[in-house]
């Protein structure tokens, strides 16, 4: 006798969309079968032609918690992942104060998590000048990997790596096989605006800035033997050197976010749009679609990055950078690639299993028998218009207000439960 049964004739597993019934017990997949022969179960749910997914593993969210609460916190932020789809974040380690550069620090973000969260909740550390010793530390404590800067990260508490600090990072975490994850945007190529404007914003974050920090990553991890992740790739123009990178046996992955792939810069007006490295042009958001198709781009993450809405001034030269979307990032991609021609599977692909495995989250990403039961109905068919008082995270800002998308998440079970409840998220 199991747990649960989930029924869909849509359900995402790895080797395709099928009719199944998704059986669990003691909060895992226990078995898969038909959709017409569903296993024994205390309860059943019939989802029809509703799909099921593998919950959504988003591993680029800042919580801001503790420190910075009145932007974010764990509860807000863990009610709006599940309120998506999302029933695992990866928290960065910035923005919060202190940020998470120590075991000890790590340890004060757990306190700060822990009994909040409506999700299961990750940790990256960070690297920063000065912490090199504490990289191994942070490691042996449960970090998953560790995030720095090339250039201004937005916070005093989280300085930038210089070419040597980069290079003695990237040689300490080869030593335990750790993960660098770079924000790749060269200093030398950044200026200030000329003026409060987006155009004027844009043209101060150029491409070439972002492709030449890219290839001194790959020159980093080429030289240390270690493995490099590039978070939100928003110039298509650096996805040259990451496949020739990886076709050189360099280990770098990359990722990119629901804005690159939703907005672009002709369409920008206001300051919730505004993020670092930016939104560019219609014909680069087509190109990165097209990276993402071929494999160039593996995962599709929300970068979460909010402030109280006075940080979101009418000035893009001083407004805060960053796009909240960890509710809708879901149905703001499928909205998109559907367009294009792609598939529920590929959904799953990027927004799930590769996030996982990036993470290490061997438990997560995929509706198989062992895994976490971590499911979403969700309604592919289904439109609706973006509230910006229907959204739960904490301060809801978002450029995504009055637009038209499609696809509902009717759902989301963590580890068979239905989430968004009584906080039952677990710290991973």
């Amino acid at each position: 006798m199991h747990d649960l049964v989930v029924r869909s004739r849509r359900a995402v597993l790895p080797d395709g969309p099928t009719g199944a019934s998704v059986a669990v017990r003691d909060g895992r997949i226990s078995a898969l079968s038909g959709y017409d022969a569903p296993p024994p179960a205390r309860e059943e749910v019939d989802l029809g032609e509703v799909a099921l997914l593998p919950g959504l593993v988003d591993t680029h969210v800042h919580v801001n918690e503790p420190g910075r609460t009145h932007w974010e916190g764990f509860a807000t932020a863990t009610r709006a992942a599940a309120a998506g789809g999302v029933t695992t974040i990866v928290d960065m380690p910035l923005n919060s104060i202190p940020p998470t550069v120590t075991a000890a620090a790590l340890a004060v973000k757990r306190a700060a998590a822990a009994g909040r969260c409506h999700v299961d909740v990750a940790f990256w550390g960070g690297a920063v000048p000065g912490n090199i010793g504490e990289l191994r530390g942070l490691h042996e404590a449960g970090a998953r990997g560790f995030k720095c800067f090339l250039s201004q990260s937005g916070v005093e508490e989280f300085p930038p790596l210089d070419a040597a600090g980069l290079r003695a990072a990237f040689a300490e975490i080869a030593r335990f096989g750790g993960l660098m994850i770079v924000h790749a945007e060269d200093p030398e190529l950044l200026t200030d605006p000329a003026g409060p404007g987006y155009p004027e914003f844009l043209a101060s974050r150029p491409e070439a800035a972002e492709r030449r920090a890219v290839e001194r990553v790959v020159a980093a991890a080429r030289e240390a033997g270690a493995r490099a992740h590039i978070p939100h790739v928003s110039s298509a123009n650096c996805l040259a050197p990451i496949e020739r990178a990886r076709r050189e046996g360099v280990a770098v992955t990359a990722e990119t976010c629901p804005h690159y792939l939703v907005l672009c810069a002709e369409e920008i007006t206001g300051t919730a749009a505004k993020c670092c490295p930016p939104v560019r042009e219609a014909a680069n958001r087509e190109a990165l679609w097209r990276g993402l198709a071929a494999g160039a781009l593996t995962c599709v993450v929300s970068d979460h990055s909010p402030s109280t809405p006075d940080l979101k001034s009418a000035d893009f030269a001083t407004a805060w950078g960053g796009v909240s979307s960890l509710q809708l990032g879901l149905p703001l991609v499928w909205t998109e690639a559907r367009r294009r021609g792609h598939s529920l599977g590929d959904i799953a692909r990027w927004m799930a299993e590769a996030p996982a495995a990036l993470a290490g989250l061997t438990g997560k990403g995929a509706l198989a028998v062992g895994r976490d039961a971590d499911m979403v109905a969700f309604d592919p068919g289904a439109a609706f218009t973006v509230r910006a008082s229907d959204l739960h995270h904490r301060n809801p800002v978002t450029p995504y207000h009055g637009r038209k998308l499609t696809g509902v998440v009717r759902a989301t079970w963590l580890r068979g439960r239905l989430a968004g409840g009584d906080p039952a998220g677990v710290l991973l």
